[in-house]
Parts: C-alpha cells; structure tokens; sequence
C-alpha cells in the first residue's frame, strides 16, 4: 500500500493534458456553505489572485506564503471597509489549482460575504467560477488525476463513515496507484514484444523475452479479472445498499422501517393491507449507506390495487441487495407465513446465501408476545433473529447482523484493495481485460502488440489520461460551485 501523501503535493507530476475551460482568466466563488455561519471562506485561482488580494487589502502588500494575515477589506473602487479577515496568498504551483490562489476567511453574515464577492467583480479579470472549476484546473495541471478528482467528490457528499473512508483512501491516490503498477506492467510486456519484433533475428537479444511478456500479461489478467469479481461493492458504497423489508401483512414490516429509519416513515396499523405501495427511505445502518424500501404484504386474493403493490413488492425483491424478511412469531403456523417461509425464505437461503442467491435475514417480531418461559419455536426454521418492535428488544443484534451483510455486500473500505466506485471503472478494466484476450489469441506480433497499447490505454482513461474529454464535464459537475 503507497503511503500516505503529507503536506503540499509534489509539483513535478505531469498535467493531465486536458483543456481548461476560461484557461486564462481568474475565478472566485464562495467555497464553503451557503447561509449563515460564523466564517465563510471566498478564493480565487488564476494569475490576476496576487492583483485582487492587494485591491482589497490595506496595506496591499502580499502576506507571506501559506501564512493567516489579518487584513481589513475595502472595496477597490469606493474603498469602502467591508470586512475584518484572515487572508492567505498561495502562489503556484504549490497550491491547490496549480495556479495563484488567494483565500479570505470573512464572517459569514451574509451581507459581509455578498459585499465580498461584489467586490471581486469588480476587479478587471475576474469572474465568477463555474461549478467544479477550481477541481477542473487542479486536474489540468496535474495536481489530482482523474481518480483522486472522483474521491474528492465522493468525500463531499459521504454520509456515512464507511463512505467517507473509501473517498479518503481513493482521494489518497490508492486506485490511481494500482492502475499505474497494472500500466507499468503492461508498459514492459509491450517493450519486451517491440524488442522481439525489432531484433528478434539478433543473436545480442536475451532468450525467454516473449515468455516473460506471456507471464507479465497473465498476471495481470488474474488481478484485474480479481477486481471484476467484485460484485459492484464499491458502486453499492457510493450509492447506497438496496435492502427491502418484506413478509406478510401485519408481520411488523412499516414498523421495522421506522425503527431503522427512527422516523415515522410508513403508517403501522392492525389492519391488514395497509402498505399498498413501495415506500423508500434513506438511512445510515453501522455506517454504510442503504436504501430501505417498505413493501405491500405478500398475500393472494387482496383488492386490485393491494394486488398492483404486491406486485411492485415482488419486482422489489428481485433488485434487492438484501432482504430483510419479516414474520409475526406468534403466528408462524398460519398460513401466509408458511407460503412465505417456502417461497421467499427458503429459495434465498436465509443464513447461508450462495454465489448465485440474495443475501437473506429472517426477523421474527413480536417477541414480546411470545410465553415468559422462552419461545416455542419450529426446529425446522431457518436461522433467524428475535426482535421486538415495540419495546426494541434484539434491535442491537440485527444491527449487528445487518453491519457484516452490509460489508459483505459494499465491501469493507478499510481493508483490502481498492474498490471500483464508478460504472466507468469496471468499463474500463473490462476493455482492458478484452484486450489482453486478444493478445493471447493472436499470432501475429503486431497485432499483439497494438493489443497491449489497446488495454494499457484503457487503465489510462481510468485515472484520467488519453481521450476523456467527454466524462469530464459529467465528472466535474457532482462539484459545487467554490470546489
């Protein structure tokens, strides 16, 4: 695992090529909240920064780099006092964008932070920023690829922790770096192919260069076919898990909703029928992200429309990430629950799911009303959890059972390799395993070779080089503006 960057990034990486939207002119915005708050943070990326800070400074002089001055702020034209503020000056390529930045850390009334921003319009070259402008600029020179730019947004929306370790460790630049080794490697197999095809009739070429090309690739088809076989882990920690409750009616389904959501989301109520469509909610459980849906109770010979929710509950289940299933332990003999139990428990595998089935937990609530002496359950149910809506009884251990399906299902972000948390990612990988396909396939060395240029351009897409022009602008705008 790369260590951990500390302090300034280096300088010395290579830009990533793209194009800078408005390259030349100098932005600003509000980078941190909107509303009232006690400081507000205003900066500026671009060569006119240094010019800005010393119209709104009195005494104009640039502080010193990297270093909080205490700056009382006038308006450039009319000199107007309009703050007392800390102020930072960043000259490039040491700062975030790569180019000269300034920072004003105002109070955050505002009327002191619109008066600000006036201002910065005011002053000849500057504009307001577009949304993801500043993020843009720091991966056109070269300050964050194309992965670290996805971590970075992924660590602004986290909700929950497991979300915000997996954007840190991919902000950290840990895919970026595995995809740079799985590049490099590529990089050697392909020189070692162009060295045969060029000098392969020389008797100074070493023996075994093809073979060591053929065992370079295949090691690298095991690792990337490895990552593939994550089962959109790193998408579902993104995103969010797709947990449905289901079971009869009245088996305490919308009360479960609300227990793990801890707000009244769905109606509870003794008559049966009372759910009649898909009611979603999202939540934070051991934190991982989920989305929890509450369904209509599974039952035949209801209404037309009980029946269209039924049906939206089964569709439900299909797409489910994991099923919460629920049932009434008072009433386990019934009919609906033994049709229940043999139609969705058991084919699912409650307790012990397969490569090929849906992850399955089996609640039975109610067990408050179960006799004081200890439950009189069937031997032959599934493996199940006792829980108590009402009084909250057995609520420590299903969040503990749904915290290992959740790691299980999302992956755990602080272990292991980095996970794929976009769509475009396994894309990718997928091409580049297709193409290393080819290389093994073909005879022809330089067919072979253009395979291995082929597959090393799609890690590159990955982490932002090549022709990516046309995911920058999707990427950039999960961005607010002032980041």
């Amino acid at each position: 695992k790369p260590p951990r960057q500390s302090g300034p990034r280096s300088c010395t990486r290579q830009g990533s090529g793209a194009p800078v939207p408005g390259a030349g002119a100098t932005i600003f915005a509000l980078s941190s909240g909107q509303g009232r708050c006690g400081i507000a943070v205003i900066r500026t990326s671009g060569p006119a920064s240094g010019h800005a800070l010393r119209s709104l400074t009195a005494p104009r002089d640039l502080p010193p780099a990297r270093s909080a001055c205490l700056r009382l702020l006038s308006h450039p034209h009319s000199r107007e006092p309009l703050d007392r503020a800390l102020v930072l000056w960043f000259p490039g390529p040491q700062s975030f964008t790569g180019e000269d930045c300034a920072e004003f850390h105002v109070h955050g009334g505002s009327a002191v932070v619109s008066g600000v921003l006036q201002a910065l319009g005011s002053v000849p070259g500057l504009r307001p920023a577009e949304a993801g402008e500043f993020t843009r600029r720091a991966f056109a020179h070269g300050k964050l690829s194309l992965t670290e730019v996805e971590g970075l947004a992924d660590l602004i929306h986290a909700e929950t922790e497991a979300q915000r370790r997996q954007a840190l460790r991919q902000l950290d630049g840990e895919l970026g770096h595995l995809c740079h080794g799985w590049a490099k490697t590529l990089t050697k197999a392909l020189a070692h192919v162009e060295a045969y095809i060029d000098f392969g009739e020389d008797d100074n070429l070493e023996e075994g260069v093809l073979e060591r090309a053929n065992s370079q690739v295949r090691e690298l088809e095991l690792a990337l076919s490895a990552h593939l076989r994550d089962a959109r882990r790193g998408q579902r920690l993104r995103s969010g898990a797709h947990i449905v409750v289901t079971g009869p009616p009245n088996a305490g389904k919308s009360s479960l909703v609300n227990l793990l959501s801890r707000k009244p989301v769905s109606i509870v109520s003794p008559e049966p029928g009372t759910t009649r469509d898909v009611l979603e909610t999202p939540v934070d459980l051991a934190g991982f992200p989920a989305l929890l849906s509450d369904t209509a109770g599974l039952r035949e010979g209801a209404g037309p429309v009980e029946q269209e929710g039924v049906r939206r509950a089964r569709q439900r289940l299909e797409q489910a990430d994991l099923i919460l299933a629920v049932l009434d332990a008072t009433d386990l003999a019934s009919p609906s629950s033994r049709s229940f139990l043999d139609t969705v428990v058991v084919p699912a595998g409650a307790g012990s799911p397969s490569e090929n089935s849906q992850r399955l937990l089996l609640v039975l609530n109610k067990s408050d009303l179960l006799p004081r002496g200890g439950p009189d359950l069937s031997p032959h149910l599934p493996p199940h959890l006792l829980l108590s809506c009402l009084t909250g009884e057995g609520l420590d251990g299903l969040l503990e059972a749904l915290r290992k399906e959740l790691a299980e299902v999302c992956g755990d972000p602080s272990t292991g390799p980095p996970l794929l948390t976009r769509a475009r990612h396994q894309h990718h990988l997928q091409g580049c395993l297709d193409a290393l396909s080819h290389y093994k396939q073909t005879k022809d060395l330089a067919l072979a070779a253009e395979a291995l240029r082929l597959a090393r351009g799609h890690l590159a897409r990955i982490t932002g080089g090549g022709d990516t022009e046309e995911i920058l602008d999707i990427i950039f705008r999960d961005f607010c503006v002032g980041k």
